[in-house]
């Protein structure tokens, strides 16, 4: 297994495991608000960059 589609599921079972645990509606902020946390933190040229990239490169 790769190391994409290891971390991959090791958020779908912690998505999982959250909305068991918490209502649906705190995991889901949880699930949604992180990234766009990150998203958010990052400076406007790295933003660009991120839009530019695909998907594939991202990984690299």
């Amino acid at each position: 297994m790769s190391r994409n589609a290891k971390i991959a599921a090791g958020g779908v079972a912690a998505g999982i495991i959250l909305m068991i645990w918490l209502p649906w509606w705190a995991a889901l902020l949880i699930i949604l608000g992180v990234p766009t946390a990150a998203y958010l933190t990052l400076d406007e040229s790295q933003r660009r960059r991120l839009r530019r990239v695909s998907r594939k490169e991202l990984g690299r």
